[in-house]
């Protein structure tokens, strides 16, 4: 019960003082539709990715990698899109602005 008061304070002084939260708005960016640009999926290998999409345009050098904590980030550079690897799988690939 004595957990209880101090809670139900928190939550009646939330809703006193009007908490909201803000929206974020992007121009020209329509986050519903999806992009129309083929990318590699999260887990895909390296190998994986150079078969399915070729040679990248640019390799960048993996950064990190000092630890367990902070794995290998390397980066390939394709005409229409990024992949970022996390040691050799993919962790996000990002379409680039057309």
């Amino acid at each position: 019960m004595a957990k209880l008061i101090p809670t139900t304070l928190a939550l009646l002084v939330l809703a006193a003082t009007g908490a909201h939260a803000d929206t974020l708005l992007l121009d020209g960016i329509d986050m519903a539709k999806p992009s129309a640009v083929s990318r590699p999926k999260p887990g895909m290998s390296m190998t994986a990715v150079e078969s399915s999409y070729g040679a990248p345009a640019q390799r960048h050098a993996a950064v990190g990698g000092g630890n367990a904590q902070q794995p290998p980030i390397t980066r390939w550079d394709y005409p229409s899109f990024s992949v970022y690897f996390e040691n050799d799988k993919v962790i996000h690939a990002v379409a680039k602005q057309q």
